[in-house]
């Protein structure tokens, strides 16, 4: 089994929960969320981001606003919606807990070890 493959899946387990957090800050186009989450060390890739992107939308917990740019094209900016940020904070509570519950089993010496 490679390592970097288990990694690759915790870091998709969690991008939707980082991504709506990065919308709850302000709107902001994919070059902006890209950038946070480079910034925060989970390398994303556009490939990955833009259908995740797309399914939050489809599913209510995104919009988006297309915006003029001096320097290009427009920009489509997603914005979190109402049902975002409801869903935001039920992850947040799931996260919390998920936390709590994996560092109780990965601190907990295996008695069956000593």
């Amino acid at each position: 089994m490679k390592i970097e493959n288990t990694k690759a899946q915790m870091r998709k387990g969690v991008l939707e929960y980082c991504i709506l957090s990065i919308l709850k800050n302000g709107d902001a186009y994919t070059s902006e969320i890209l950038s946070s989450l480079k910034n925060a060390e989970m390398i994303v890739v556009e490939g990955t981001i833009y259908p995740l992107l797309t399914r939050l939308k489809n599913a209510g917990l995104l919009s988006y606003r297309w915006e003029e740019s001096t320097s290009g094209p427009p920009r489509k900016y997603y914005v979190l919606t109402e049902n975002g940020s409801i869903f935001l904070k039920e992850l947040h509570q799931t996260w919390g807990n998920l936390v709590n519950a994996v560092n109780q089993i990965t601190s907990t010496k295996n008695k069956e070890n000593e």
